[in-house]
């Protein structure tokens, strides 16, 4: 019960939602069409790590061949990828920018730049830049999704989801997109929708962690932690099983624990004002 009034403390804050919409869209390095709005990048940063891939030395490699040719897109496209997987997120925006200049009418450079600039927290910038990587008569799905994130971000919940609906009619039951759907629900506190919604995500890809995080604090919100935990740790290693619920934790505590303090500031100025009266 006290657990379950915690999570109710959490989900009644904004600050929760402020904590979501900055996951929304700005954990993502891999490629475009990876996962948005999971908890966090520790999850990515393992399966970079077992992939077998090293971002430092991609990023050595790339900004060497960029520094000799600023115009070589593929170049900036994949510096700016490496920059953004080792965290270098306005380093990245500069750089693609830079391209985009350098390669103007090049929609894969303006389709970078612009998740650079999701990533980065520029919301609206990023939603323009995405609006000239593609045209209607021909939509790229996943630039549609990405559009949704930063509405999202924006507060903009309903003109986020029409466009998670347009990328689902190209790709149906896409399993990134639902997840990013579901945690635009997640964000409007309608968390059985936002759960059902990230459920099908899950059936989609299973074995994709960034989902079943979404998934777990979707639950995890609605006061079944257990089955949170379960959900998280399934079918992982016994390290990785307890780091993920670890963080699931701290992500469900953290907007509590704001809400009390907050309040406990409250109450002592109350105090403070009584006294001196």
């Amino acid at each position: 019960m006290r657990r379950q009034s915690c999570l109710a403390r959490l989900l009644a804050s904004s600050t929760v939602t402020a904590m979501l919409a900055i996951g929304l869209g700005g954990c993502q390095t891999a490629a475009m069409s990876d996962v948005t709005g999971s908890l966090g990048a520790k999850a990515e940063t393992k399966s970079e790590k077992h992939s077998g891939t090293d971002p430092q030395r991609t990023v050595e490699v790339y900004g060497e061949r960029f520094r000799a040719n600023p115009k070589d897109a593929d170049a900036a496209l994949k510096y700016g990828l490496a920059l953004r997987a080792i965290g270098q997120r306005a380093q990245a925006v500069a750089v693609l920018e830079r391209a985009a200049i350098l390669n103007p009418g090049n929609k894969a450079v303006l389709a970078g730049w612009g998740r650079a600039l999701a990533d980065n927290g520029q919301s609206q910038q990023a939603f323009d830049v995405l609006s000239r990587a593609h045209t209607p008569a021909n939509p790229d799905w996943r630039i549609l999704s990405v559009q949704g994130t930063t509405l999202d971000k924006l507060g903009r919940h309903e003109d986020a989801r029409r466009y998670y609906a347009s990328a689902l009619r190209i790709m149906p039951d896409e399993p990134s997109v639902l997840s990013n759907l579901g945690m635009s629900y997640v964000l409007t506190r309608e968390l059985p929708k936002a759960e059902e919604t990230l459920r099908r995500a899950h059936d989609g890809a299973p074995v994709d962690s960034r989902i079943r995080q979404n998934l777990a604090l979707a639950v995890g919100l609605q006061g079944r932690f257990d089955e949170a935990e379960n959900i998280v740790k399934a079918d992982l290693p016994v390290d990785e099983a307890a780091a993920n619920v670890a963080y699931l934790k701290q992500m469900l505590g953290r907007g509590a624990n704001a809400r009390v303090g907050a309040a406990d500031n409250v109450r002592q100025s109350s105090r403070r004002s009584r006294s001196e009266s």
